[in-house]
């Protein structure tokens, strides 16, 4: 196994003439992907992997400046495909993830036969002519909240992330993987992801692209979905789930899993 395989937790399961990567989104780590996977492995190879910075690496390779861009993961995740030897790959990418298979995608398109966005959104902050969901003053309360009081504030935004009480294992299990990212290095991803804008990308993003949204997230509103699919440079095709909150793989597996396997399984009717 190679150095970068070693450093993001790599790991491939199953077997198939098609591979699919699945990566996760912001505090959480390959582990959220469970109630997908054992779907995939008799009929494709599987490649999990972390993100850096999740609870699950090493926080001594975590590269401050490295990871100040989505640019920074999105380089990594080349690397991955590259160390592997894939040359072609349907990429499964939840909420940031969603975002950095994208500006992987411009540079080697290549590597990317289609990306599944779960979750996804070029930016959280709303302008005059676009709505992300965030106001300037929310994002600072919840860096600031961060700051303060790191646990305190994962169990509270744990429930209103995944949208339950604290007694769901859904909610239990973001709090887990959310307690274990170490709190300078949370903040500074929440930061990089919060403030980003990748509008002016979309248009150079030609991979096809399947958009799935919760009909109810607290961090990714319903338009934010249409302006995706508006915007991008490819094919690309919406489905808003009747469910509740920015993990739907985790929280409402039922629904979620064979709508993902259907955007897996099939490609844009153009």
């Amino acid at each position: 196994m190679g150095v970068v395989e070693q450093a993001h937790n790599v790991k491939v399961l199953g077997s198939g003439d098609r591979t699919i990567v699945l990566a996760h989104g912001f505090g959480t780590d390959q582990s959220v992907w469970k109630h997908l996977v054992p779907h995939l492995v008799d009929g494709y190879k599987v490649v999990l992997y972390d993100n850096m910075g999740a609870g699950t690496t090493n926080p001594e390779y975590f590269d401050f400046d490295r990871y100040a861009t989505l640019e920074g993961y999105a380089y990594d995740v080349i690397v991955i495909l590259e160390e592997l030897r894939i040359t072609s790959c349907i990429y499964v990418g939840h909420s940031v993830s969603a975002m950095i298979g994208a500006v992987a995608s411009i540079s080697r398109p290549d590597l990317f036969s289609k990306i599944v966005m779960i979750s996804a959104s070029p930016r959280y902050l709303n302008t005059v002519d676009y709505f992300g969901g965030f106001e300037e003053d929310d994002l600072n309360q919840l860096f600031d909240a961060m700051q303060s009081n790191y646990k305190a504030r994962c169990s509270g935004f744990a429930p209103l992330a995944v949208g339950g009480d604290m007694d769901s294992v859904s909610v239990q299990e973001f709090s887990r993987t959310l307690f274990n990212m170490r709190p300078d290095i949370a903040l500074s991803v929440a930061q990089t992801i919060f403030q980003s804008d990748m509008r002016h990308l979309l248009c150079h993003v030609v991979v096809p692209c399947h958009i799935v949204q919760s009909m109810k997230d607290l961090a990714v509103p319903v338009v934010v979905a249409e302006y995706l699919h508006q915007n991008l440079g490819g094919e690309s095709i919406v489905e808003v789930m009747s469910t509740d909150g920015h993990l739907p793989q985790l929280s409402s597996p039922d629904v979620v899993v064979p709508v993902l396997l259907r955007h897996i399984r099939c490609d844009i009717a153009v």
